[in-house]
């Protein structure tokens, strides 16, 4: 597939990953309101979607076994970082913040990503991509509407400063891989890991492991426990996480953080459609400067690769070109 091409897939998999994670906090509320912890419900998200992804992933690995043994160390550190520790913490952030701030926080690690490229790997960010970085964060502020006087709890404050190093190390990751592990076989692996360690320090007292198979309350009507579990674990998990790991190998963690911050924009519209929550005009204006700031990345990424001999936005490159530009981290 053509350099172009494939960024502009990475684009389209990238949105329907940032639209399906951002359901996940709409279903979880229904579960987390009648008692269940944070870690009962990342467990029950990632287990059954592991479960979902078992024989596709089994699949899809035929022939690269090398391949898959060669990068167990990272299927693990992609489990415990970018599956396990974002969603646990940030679902333990909303307990204690208002959704939207523990968003804000959580998007940090877009931030992050971008000093990890420059102190890892001596990418320094460019112009545009700082003022698309400005605008991006700027536009997230405008969304989540944080005008009002809200009281910031230290506890939740650092579970969402948790989440922004899960996230960062989800695109990191997740853009490393080796393209000889498919993406549905990295999102089975590290979810399966994700849950079996949760589920390990709960069974050990390390952390808190609390359900209720009582009805629940979700889009305003009363229904069973198990439909906000299938919708976390088939929309917001398999979907999603597959479809991530897939643009993020196509566009890159960086370009591919910045439209990730999308997830705010469809958490409020899915909030709109699901729990009557009507988006404000300074939402809308916050949507427009988010889309403008990964505009903004994207433009600078072309503009990189059309100075590179050889390298224009056109010109053929290996399959595992990102993962190459972008060194090794496994290593690290």
């Amino acid at each position: 597939m053509r350099p172009r091409q494939s960024a502009q897939v990475g684009f389209v998999l990238a949105v329907v990953s940032a639209f399906t994670f951002a359901t996940s906090g709409t279903f979880a509320r229904s579960l987390l309101e009648v008692g269940w912890s944070a870690e009962a419900v990342v467990i029950a998200r990632v287990g059954v979607a592991a479960l979902v992804l078992a024989v596709p992933a089994i699949l899809a690995v035929r022939g690269r076994w090398a391949s898959l043994r060669g990068s167990l160390s990272m299927i693990g550190l992609f489990g415990l970082l970018g599956v396990a520790t974002a969603q646990a913490c940030f679902f333990n952030a909303v307990r204690y913040l208002p959704v939207g701030i523990a968003l804000l926080l959580e998007y940090l690690g877009v931030i992050l990503v971008v000093l990890w490229m420059w102190a890892r790997h001596g990418h320094r960010p460019r112009r545009l991509t700082v003022i698309g970085a400005a605008t991006a964060i700027l536009g997230l502020v405008f969304v989540l509407d944080l005008t009002g006087a809200e009281r910031m709890d230290p506890v939740g404050v650092l579970w969402g400063l948790g989440a922004a190093v899960g996230l960062a190390g989800y695109f990191v990751l997740a853009g490393r891989a080796d393209a000889g592990v498919p993406p549905v076989a990295l999102a089975s692996g590290g979810m399966a890991v994700a849950a079996l360690t949760l589920l390990g320090l709960g069974l050990v007292g390390a952390l808190p492991l609390r359900v209720a198979f009582d009805t629940v309350t979700f889009a305003g009507q009363r229904t069973s426990w198990m439909v906000p579990v299938l919708g976390l674990s088939l929309v917001a998990a398999v979907v999603s996480y597959v479809t991530g790991i897939a643009a993020t190998r196509r566009l890159g963690a960086r370009l591919a953080s910045f439209v990730g911050l999308t997830e705010v924009l469809f958490a409020v519209l899915v909030a709109w459609l699901f729990l009557a929550e009507l988006p404000r005009a300074v939402q809308l204006l916050g949507g427009a400067l988010i889309v403008a700031g990964v505009a903004l990345v994207r433009v600078d990424e072309l503009r990189a690769a059309s100075v590179v001999p050889g390298q224009g936005p056109d010109a053929p490159r290996p399959p595992d070109a990102t993962a190459r530009e972008d060194g090794p981290l496994v290593n690290a």
